[in-house]
């Protein structure tokens, strides 16, 4: 039976709360296969978010890895493309951990690249109405590290990537906030998640950047 991992994240950085880990339990609610689901909602720890992925992938061996985080500011769905070997916290974890220029992965490469089909996710779900971009730089924070913990951790059966998502219209910290309706935030998962599973290989079109 072919498997699909989906995790998100508890609330970090004083926020009342994360809309990754609320879109995830609600995709969650809404599955009906035929694949199984297994969804996580991870703590914004460097430590703890990395052994729980790698947990999360032994025991349930998934076909297919999406690790979804919130990236407060922006105004689209990103998907990400590029996993850089580096944490550099600007702020402390939920445990007060900020580790600065060390690596997430100690003797891994430099960068790794997503194993999902990036472009074809994005145009899908723009083509759904929903803000969307491909992205070529998740961070250096917790949400960088899980992405290149799950490319690391991923076996050669096992295609890996990561979203993120901007705040949900129903709990933005401002009036003005970037944000989009939590109902559309899982949308743009459940669209993530059909076409990693239909497309093997990604649409050869240009999604690249200037700068």
């Amino acid at each position: 039976m072919t498997t699909v991992l989906l995790t998100g994240f508890e609330p970090f950085g004083g926020d009342p709360a994360n809309p990754s880990g609320e879109a995830v339990h609600l995709v969650a609610s809404r599955w009906n296969g035929p694949e199984v689901l297994i969804t996580d909602v991870l703590p914004v720890t460097f430590a703890g978010a990395a052994a729980r992925l790698r947990e999360l992938i032994a025991e349930h061996r998934p076909d297919v890895v999406i690790a979804v985080g919130l990236a407060g500011g922006r105004a689209a769905v990103g998907v990400e493309r590029v996993a850089v070997n580096l944490i550099d916290a600007r702020i402390p974890d939920n445990d007060g951990d900020q580790p600065v220029d060390v690596p997430s992965v100690a003797g891994a490469p430099a960068a790794r690249f997503a194993t999902l089909p990036a472009k074809e996710i994005a145009r899908r779900i723009a083509e759904a109405g929903i803000p969307a971009e491909v992205s070529y730089s998740a961070g250096t924070f917790v949400c960088n590290h899980v992405f290149f913990t799950a490319l690391e951790a991923a076996a050669s059966t096992t295609r890996a990537g990561f979203i993120h998502v901007p705040w949900s219209a129903e709990h933005a910290p401002s009036a003005d906030a970037a944000a989009l309706p939590l109902r559309k935030i899982v949308e743009a998962l459940e669209l993530a998640v059909r076409a990693s599973l239909d497309v093997a290989e990604d649409a050869a079109v240009p999604a690249g950047t200037l700068h």
